[in-house]
């Protein structure tokens, strides 16, 4: 357990400091203190101290983010850090867990136009538009659906990706999650919401996570109260599917979950990089109330102790079930083929 440390509030009352790590980007910052706020609510009596502890980073290499702080967890630096859960690597490294994930926001991808084409969809943009993604699904996803349109990358963070839209003349329009534009308080620019016949999302796309040191029970505790037991149940499904196929941001991977009637929908899929190649598959499991078990067990790097173990081994084994069907159908090749053509663009 991490050294307890103590400070005084206004009151001259002793409190709890929790330190609270974070990424220097503006959305980053958005994400941990709604966190940091709902812990503030639900326990007014601890003092948190929000710090950036990863240096600004180029895009691409979010996993070293990921490990400046996860170092500075290690460090006792910070006692917890909020991330995006689409960012956590599904199996996470020695010591670490994510002991919350909260509601998630809405998880599909969002259309973004350029001001000249306010008022057109991604099927009524002119021939060869040039779409901006830097994301291999939406592109597979997307070149399929909408051939009538160039997809090309665009970089950087979410501010800069506005920002060369806006001011230059290089994209008709751009994808982003919906999630972070709804975060920034940007949901006016949202021209389209792509629903999952156009464009299915990222594992764990639109959910918080928050990541604490396994051993820290204190702190463990504490953030647990935040887990929303449907984005849990959703997200460990998706995590355990990606890991299964052992996917990630170098190949094209795409879901979509459903909680409904005590019932846990998956839809997974691999495309080639091009979207002319996939397969696509759905299954569904019962999460009907199970038994209450608090264990201190993680699953695709998660800890739920409050949600009863029998279920989340339901939500891990359909994830694995159906990344093992599509395997059998040949998505192993698809993958393999996709991560070698991207190696070499």
């Amino acid at each position: 357990m991490s050294e307890t440390c103590t400070g005084q509030d206004g009151n001259g009352k002793v409190s709890r400091v929790i330190r609270v790590g974070t990424r220097k980007s503006q959305l980053a910052r958005i994400q941990t203190d709604s966190v940091a706020e709902t812990l503030k609510e639900l326990y007014p009596d601890i003092h948190l101290e929000i710090g950036k502890k990863a240096a600004p980073l180029s895009i691409g290499e979010k996993s070293l983010f990921t490990k400046e702080l996860e170092n500075a967890l290690e460090r006792n630096e910070v006692d917890l850090v909020v991330h995006s859960l689409k960012d956590l690597p599904t199996t996470l490294p020695p010591g670490f867990t994510i002991g919350a994930v909260l509601k998630r926001e809405n998880p599909h991808d969002a259309v973004v136009l350029h001001p000249s084409h306010a008022g057109k969809t991604l099927d009524t943009l002119p021939e060869n538009s040039v779409i901006g993604t830097s994301s291999l699904r939406r592109a597979a996803q997307l070149k399929k659906r909408f051939p009538h349109l160039d997809f090309k990358d665009i970089r950087g963070n979410l501010n800069t990706r506005l920002k060369k839209l806006d001011e230059k003349n290089d994209f008709a329009a751009i994808i982003l999650a919906a999630a972070g534009l709804r975060r920034m308080g940007w949901e006016s620019r949202i021209s389209q919401i792509l629903e999952p016949e156009d464009c299915m999302y990222a594992v764990g796309q639109g959910a918080l996570a928050v990541e604490v040191r396994a051993r820290d029970a204190d702190i463990l505790e504490m953030v647990s109260i935040l887990h929303d037991p449907d984005t849990v149940l959703r997200c460990i499904a998706e995590r355990a599917f990606l890991r299964r196929l052992e996917g990630g941001c170098s190949v094209p991977v795409a879901v979509h979950t459903q909680v409904k009637d005590s019932q846990l929908y998956l839809t997974g899929a691999v495309y080639s990089l091009d979207g002319s190649n996939s397969l696509k598959e759905t299954m569904q499991v019962s999460i009907a109330v199970g038994t209450q078990v608090d264990e201190q067990v993680q699953r695709v790097g998660v800890t739920a102790n409050k949600i009863p173990g029998s279920v989340q081994d339901e939500a891990e084994k359909l994830g694995v079930d159906l990344a093992d069907l599509l395997l059998s159908k040949g998505a192993k090749e698809i993958l393999t083929v996709a991560r070698q053509l991207n190696d070499v663009r």
